[in-house]
């Protein structure tokens, strides 16, 4: 089928699942239903299931998760949170502790700090995540230029691809919003107890990148997102795979350079067109034609089905949206 648009090929079908077990204990919200989209026998859902025996293994293996680890991990960042008297979140809710001790490889100490830095982020770019949620982002889901795809790598790992070049519109959609849009997928893919786990890698697109499009780039826009993504987010990205870009694309990496440590610079992989490296790190199964892949299955490319999912996860992020450092007279 290649990368054909659901809403064209084929006719969908939005359906919601009743929250229940790990999943209802997990959400911050009192959320009801979580949607999935099913397009003939091929479902489309966010796995909230728990972990499959074989990635227990994965996560006892890189993460030292076990049970007396995990146990003992709780309940000492559970104490240390007890003790940032300014900061307010969920401390009662053992998944969302989970949720910070994993990248941290159930380390404590350095979960407290993720988790400061992940707040102090915040309230430092109060202005991105003031009433941040879907219905109010519907813009950069209807361009269509970021979304997860169903399957994972051979690894497990989420697959996200972001489209920054011919397919994004300036005059449409903007930089900001892309952020936004990324920090929303984002704490969805983290429900997913599976993604935790495993992480995700990123498949950023620069196929047709214009020179105007090469100025939108701003030092002070790229320096928040590398803060974002090396500091603050509780989520294992594990490559950010560029490809199909042009020499412009020089001109963002020589602003973004000087931001990135080493750990992440390495995990920036520059494919060009050459898909065959590409597959190096994915395999061409799990990719779709357009990457070289063979991947035969429908995709969302239809924004407003994505709308359609997200925005039912609305009443998640307003409870989300909630926690944070407490600062007097802040808007």
């Amino acid at each position: 089928m290649g990368e054909n648009d659901c809403e064209n090929s084929q006719k969908y079908e939005l359906v919601l699942t009743p929250v229940t077990g790990k999943l209802k204990a997990s959400l911050l919200s009192n959320l009801k239903e979580i949607p999935s989209i099913h397009v003939g026998d091929y479902k489309f859902y966010l796995d909230y299931e728990e972990i499959t025996p074989e990635i227990q293994k994965l996560a006892e293996k890189e993460l030292r998760e076990t049970p007396d680890i995990t146990s003992d991990a709780i309940s000492k960042l559970r104490c240390l949170l007890q003790e940032e008297k300014n900061l307010h979140v969920p401390i009662n809710n053992t998944e969302w502790l989970i949720r910070f001790l994993r990248p941290c490889k159930f380390y404590p100490h350095s979960a407290f700090e993720l988790i400061k830095r992940h707040y102090q982020f915040k309230l430092k770019h109060r202005n991105v995540y003031k009433h941040l949620k879907p219905s109010n982002e519907k813009n950069i889901f209807q361009q269509n230029i970021i979304r997860l795809q169903g399957e994972r790598d051979q690894y497990g790992r989420r697959i996200m691809t972001i489209k920054l070049g011919k397919e994004w519109k300036m005059s449409e959609v903007t930089l900001d919003e892309l952020f936004k849009g990324l920090i929303l997928l984002s704490e969805l893919s983290l429900l997913e107890p599976t993604t935790q786990v495993c992480g995700v890698v990123i498949i950023i697109d620069f196929d047709g990148l214009s020179f105007a499009q090469t100025r939108k780039f701003t030092p002070m826009w790229l320096k928040r997102i590398v803060d974002w993504i090396q500091d603050c987010i509780p989520l294992r990205i594990k490559n950010l795979h560029i490809v199909n870009q042009p020499y412009l694309f020089n001109l963002i990496y020589n602003l973004i350079k000087p931001f990135l440590r080493e750990k992440l610079k390495k995990r920036l992989i520059m494919h060009g067109k050459n898909h065959a490296s590409l597959h190096q790190y994915v395999k061409p199964e799990l990719l779709t034609p357009n990457y070289g892949g063979t991947l035969n299955v429908p995709l969302i490319t239809n924004g407003n089905i994505w709308v359609e999912i997200l925005v039912r996860c609305d009443e998640e992020f307003e409870v989300i949206n909630s926690y944070g450092y407490r600062k007097k007279n802040v808007d």
